[in-house]
């Protein structure tokens, strides 16, 4: 392989001359296993970090446990901001995960599944630089590598983590990639903080537009209380005999067939597919535009309910499972205003009540047919339905703005963190 001009082969790739590669060893100065704390879900003083709040890069504070009440947990394992923290085990695909500390919580402590680095100063620059580094696809390979155990449980002991090859830069090159990164990532957080602000400004918009409580101008009147089998009917989907009427790919024998997991955050994602049997699927379980596709069974109670609006226009067909259902709207009612009652409050615990005291997570079409909503004239749902459609498009703008950033911070990585990219 010929090799560029002020550019090095190393096991680990090519490098610029001026870099080196170490082992992991040779820039800590000391690695601290956190406390093995008795916790729990419980609230205390005490917050405890658990593997399963570290991310690659990060932390992930939606779910806390904390340490039992009347323990004391001692000061060496409280979180400091920009402390770097290594998973020592987890399952074989996560173990090694890498993460900074930034303060998501006021105060936290850390358990003996984590590890925290300290790195030597003369040979890393900062923090941020190490996360970085230790978050490449490259690093994140050679840790996967170091594990063993079961695919369930897996462990990187430290006698072999040590001999981790590390690439070193120069401190100021270091100093440069740290410091576009982190601009990036100020980038991130800054489109998320909107993002979660936007959610909140629609949740509002709904709460008070789909109740009446707030009417866009130049409309009155009463609003009519109306079962959705007045407006509507809900179908039942495609039943099938297991693995003999299903296809992994597509064929001209198959229709294309929505499960629960193709319903995510009120959206129709066709990500992972299966394909029916065409002799199973009814000419009425086709889906048509502005159809509600409704999750009816579910092993997890909070997943009974949710519901997408389908409006796929690829030029397939799509129909959809026996634990599925689609509301399907008549001329009566605007679709996507009857869509956007499914995402409310009102409809949730229209669900967690006729769920309520049962032992079977399971819906039928009659119980989906008996919800009873406000509704306006028609004039007034379509109004109501495009300006929270127009919050919905405004959203997704963002959220395709931000997963390009995130590929744009991934492809900087590899660029700037393997030489290919030089700032200095």
């Amino acid at each position: 392989m010929e090799v560029r001009d002020g550019y090095k082969q190393t096991n680990i790739g090519l490098i610029p001359e001026c870099w080196q590669v170490k082992p992991l060893r040779n820039v800590l100065s000391k690695g601290r296993l956190g406390g093995n704390y008795p916790n729990e879900l419980t609230a205390s003083d005490f917050p405890l970090m658990k593997m399963g709040n570290l991310v690659r890069g990060g932390f992930d504070v939606s779910k806390i446990e904390y340490i039992r009440s009347g323990v004391v947990p001692e000061e060496q394992h409280r979180l400091a901001y920009g402390d770097v923290i290594f998973n020592t085990r987890n399952t074989l695909d996560l173990v090694g995960k890498i993460g900074i500390w930034r303060n998501e919580l006021p105060v936290a402590y850390y358990n003996s599944n984590l590890m925290r680095f300290e790195f030597d100063l003369h040979e890393i620059s900062s923090p941020e630089y190490a996360n970085y580094a230790l978050n490449t696809a490259g690093s994140i390979s050679r840790l996967r590598a170091l594990a063993t155990g079961t695919t369930s449980v897996a462990a990187i002991y430290t006698r072999d983590l040590m001999g981790l090859e590390v690439i070193v830069p120069t401190m100021a090159e270091q100093t440069a990639i740290a410091t576009a990164l982190s601009d990036v990532d100020a980038l991130i957080a800054g489109l998320e903080k909107l993002i979660a602000k936007k959610r909140d400004l629609k949740q509002a918009a709904m709460q008070q537009l789909l109740t009446g409580q707030t009417r866009l101008p130049g409309f009155s009147g009463e609003w009519v209380v109306k079962r959705l089998g007045d407006v509507g009917e809900c179908l039942r989907g495609v039943s099938y005999k297991g693995d003999s009427d299903l296809f992994s790919h597509d064929t001209d024998r198959s229709k294309r067939l929505l499960r629960s997991n193709n319903v995510q955050e009120s959206l129709v994602v066709t990500s992972d597919l299966q394909y029916v049997k065409v002799d199973r699927v009814r000419e009425h379980q086709l889906l048509r535009d502005g159809d509600v596709l409704i999750c009816m069974a579910n092993g997890s109670k909070a997943l009974v309910g949710k519901a997408a609006f389908f409006e796929i226009n690829d030029g397939f067909e799509y129909t959809f499972g026996a634990f599925m259902g689609a509301y399907r709207g008549n001329e009566q009612a605007n679709r996507r205003f009857v869509f956007y009652l499914f995402q409310t409050g009102r409809y949730r615990d229209y669900i967690t009540n006729l769920l309520a005291g049962s032992s079977i997570n399971n819906l039928s079409p009659s119980s989906i047919e008996s919800l009873e909503f406000k509704f306006p004239e028609l004039f007034e749902q379509e109004a109501i339905a495009q300006t929270l459609a127009d919050m919905d498009s405004e959203l997704i703008a963002f959220e395709s703005r931000l997963a390009k950033t995130r590929e744009l911070k991934q492809g900087m990585m590899q660029e700037l963190l393997t030489g290919r990219t030089r700032l200095v």
